[in-house]
């Protein structure tokens, strides 16, 4: 019977051949999450010898990355600014970008703000690290898609959130309350073009729900970004900031619209590629 390190050299191999990258992480986080053991219990375990029993928990997990599920899916949670969320294919698997997205805006807060509003929550991943890195706020966050609001609640009830995020259906503005009013909003929505789509990987484009790649109408991937800056406005307090996370070469167009519906600052920052990727503009 094979030992643990021949198997993860195997299961290497076949990730190679099948145009996995960081082949030799894959398998390894694999055949510990199969094992139950941590990627430092794997390494002290390498001569171990499998039976059978633990090749028929191993294999399936294997042909599901080989052909290209997302490793987070397969595995079923995955760390975001220091909280370990469930995944699923119910919504997008959350970026390292994204975890940049929360660290710039905690920095814009010395004092923390009130109320906050994440638009197009997905599996809450931002409403639940601003609501653990600003305790006092009320975080409320919003999504089209029931899956996704599902999956947020059983995020925000794992992290023991549920008392301070409110989760709820909304088509970006159309269901919050007139009367509310948010120190902070933040999106990070769906900005790719359909031809965009198409030549991402085929863990994004084959596994990820397309809706949360793409808005629904158009072909520029502009038009959701559209229509948060728009109604932005009415929903900020005084002073309020409202972050986004867009997609390289969009900023031009957007910082215009920012200036037209009222903006009067406006920054647009990087990500760790060092291109554009977000944007802070306050009223």
């Amino acid at each position: 019977m094979p030992t643990v390190l021949e198997i993860i050299k195997k299961t290497t191999e076949f990730f190679v051949a099948r145009g996995v990258e960081s082949a030799r992480l894959n398998a390894e986080l694999l055949v510990g999450h199969a094992l139950g053991l941590k990627r430092m219990e794997l390494y002290l375990q390498f001569e171990r010898v499998l039976g059978e029993g633990d090749l028929g928990k191993i294999r399936p997990l294997v042909k599901r990355r080989g052909q290209r599920e997302p490793l987070q899916y397969i595995l079923g949670e995955t760390e975001f600014s220091g909280l370990r969320l469930k995944t699923d294919r119910r919504a997008l698997i959350p970026r390292p970008e994204t975890e940049l997205l929360v660290e710039k805006i905690v920095g814009f807060f010395p004092t923390p703000p009130r109320t906050i509003l994440d638009l197009g929550t997905g599996s809450g991943a931002i409403a639940l690290a601003l609501a653990n890195a600003f305790p006092t706020a009320a975080v409320t966050g919003v999504d089209t898609s029931e899956d996704a609001l599902t999956l947020a609640r059983e995020n925000a009830g794992a992290l023991a959130l549920t008392d301070r995020v409110r989760l709820f259906h909304s088509d970006w503005f159309a269901a919050v309350p007139t009367e509310s009013r948010f120190g902070l909003i933040v999106a990070n929505p769906p900005y790719l073009s359909p031809c965009e789509t198409v030549e991402t990987s085929l863990e994004v484009r084959g596994f990820e729900p397309v809706s949360a790649l793409q808005p629904s109408t158009g072909s520029t991937g502009l038009e959701d970004l559209h229509t948060v800056i728009a109604g932005a406005p009415r929903f900020l307090a005084t002073g309020g900031l409202l972050a986004l996370e867009t997609g390289p070469g969009q900023h031009p167009e957007l910082l215009e619209l920012l200036r037209d519906v009222g903006f009067t600052r406006r920054v647009s920052e990087p990500d760790l590629t060092r291109r554009d990727r977000f944007l802070f503009a306050w009223l």
